[in-house]
């Protein structure tokens, strides 16, 4: 049986946000360090820098800055779930983050989901209020461990291109 696991950090956005890239919902190590994509071998930081052709950020102060800059917005599908651990399968009773409000706030015209079960949960709980079709990503996750990190690098190219990099 999972537990139940409600978001306990804001979405990163501004009214200049263009893209939004949203995950599940924080694991256990994200939790723990207080941001999106927390876990040290999630290559999620890694990635969107290569994407980018910036350094990677250190620090959470520095990783909000950085999607602000680049007007990239954060956030992830779900408020709240019953989840086992970090085991995106493992979900129970998703509950949506209001993210069609969010992008009423915003300039974003592309919505990327990180992972398939990310994909899955947006179509089915987003998509009906949002009328923005997702763009899937694969997972950065460790737990993805048969994409390189160039692979990654390659499979995020259509988030420089929404970008206009």
């Amino acid at each position: 049986m999972g537990q139940l696991v409600e978001h306990t950090f804001l979405p990163v956005w501004s009214s200049e946000s263009e893209v939004l890239i949203l995950g599940t919902i924080p694991s256990p190590k994200s939790r723990e360090n207080g941001f999106y994509y927390g876990h040290p071998q999630n290559r999620f930081w890694r990635v969107v820098a290569g994407v980018l052709g910036e350094p990677v950020p250190e620090g959470n102060a520095a990783k909000e800055q950085f999607c602000l800059r680049r007007h990239i917005a954060l956030w992830d599908v779900l408020a709240a779930c019953e989840i086992e651990g970090a085991a995106d399968a493992t979900i129970r009773r998703p509950r949506a983050n209001d993210i069609a409000g969010l992008l009423q706030k915003t300039r974003v015209r592309t919505v990327f989901t990180t992972g398939a079960k990310a994909h899955a949960l947006y179509q089915r709980h987003c998509l009906p209020q949002t009328g923005v079709e997702d763009i899937p990503l694969p997972s950065t996750s460790p737990a993805n461990a048969r994409f390189t990190l160039e692979r990654l690098i390659a499979a995020y190219r259509p988030l420089g291109e929404a970008l206009g990099r």
